[in-house]
């Protein structure tokens, strides 16, 4: 027991004698318990990610020394970060930072992009903010990719990237925006960024195809960026009138919940995106923000 959890475990004892056992019960559970939900606002990008984390138990919960973790944004676009239209770059780095200094082996950045990857990558913002924190950047290639089975309900099996599925943690690193066929493009869509082919063809069904995504790449942790989130003309925006600053980030381990506190940022709830219901049917998290422990802060 290091010297932070002695101070306290004396607290609780202290409030047990004071209060009874109910307040020691309470207590233990707060300390011991973090919330599926974390939402933080605040001036910093970076420093509200890194509040969110710590608010769920800091990423050490998640990485153990020497693991191989990928992070995986949304990177689609040849797109300023104050276009909104990928991730931002400090939250990004601020995870990569967190992931290594948990004692990861490999903090890895990699998203197949829609427009032409090394110009997203640079101008996004993200190449430089990853090799500042010290992370890898790796470009999606043939030899990267590979068809699986998917044993989902529409996608049966699909091209993978194999870099995602390797690793020992993926942390999958939306940006909240809005878009023209689907009305948002959150976490679940998030992960078409990890697969290769046609993918064109998952818009005949979106909704089952980024279920069945969801339920075979399933993320122990899910960071949305709504720093700046796209409002309008998705989901690759073009001018800065189409964002709107709302200096926000989400985290959670129940990556439909994520989803759900993203949609109410634009005024959408649950029932109008039917892969919520869908995801939820699944048992790939909870639809009804009521039913998660939610904890929000302002820093």
């Amino acid at each position: 027991m290091n010297r932070r959890d002695f101070i306290r475990g004396a607290a609780a004892a202290g409030l047990a004698l004071r209060f009874g056992p109910r307040a020691f019960a309470g207590q233990a559970a707060s300390l011991t318990s973090p919330p599926a939900l974390a939402v933080v606002e605040g001036e910093s990008p970076a420093a509200i990610t890194k509040e969110a984390i710590a608010l769920l138990g800091g990423m050490g919960r998640f990485v153990g020394k020497g693991d191989r973790v990928v992070i995986k944004p949304n990177i689609g676009w040849d797109r300023t970060p104050d276009m909104a239209a990928c991730t931002n770059p400090e939250v990004v780095k601020a995870l990569v930072e967190l992931v290594l200094g948990a004692g990861a082996k490999k903090a890895i950045v990699i998203d197949n992009t829609t427009n032409q990857a090394k110009r997203c990558y640079v101008r996004s913002g993200i190449q430089e903010a990853v090799k500042q924190a010290g992370g890898d950047m790796l470009f999606v290639d043939d030899y990267r990719v590979k068809k699986m089975a998917l044993k989902g309900e529409w996608l049966k099996e699909w091209e993978i990237v194999q870099d995602v599925i390797e690793s020992d943690l993926i942390i999958n690193v939306p940006i909240a925006k809005h878009h023209s066929l689907c009305r948002l493009t959150l976490g679940a869509k998030n992960w078409l960024g990890a697969t290769a082919g046609a993918r064109n063809q998952f818009h005949q069904s979106l909704d089952k195809a980024v279920v069945d995504l969801s339920a075979f790449f399933k993320p122990r942790l899910t960071v949305l960026d709504a720093y700046r989130i796209l409002v309008r003309n998705g989901p690759q925006g073009g001018r800065i009138s189409d964002t709107e600053l709302r200096k926000t980030v989400v985290a959670g381990t129940d990556p439909v919940a994520v989803d759900v506190f993203a949609a109410s940022l634009f005024g959408i709830g649950p029932n109008e995106l039917p892969y919520l219901g869908m995801a939820r049917e699944r048992g790939l998290g909870q639809t009804d923000l009521g039913k998660v422990r939610l904890e929000k802060r302002k820093i």
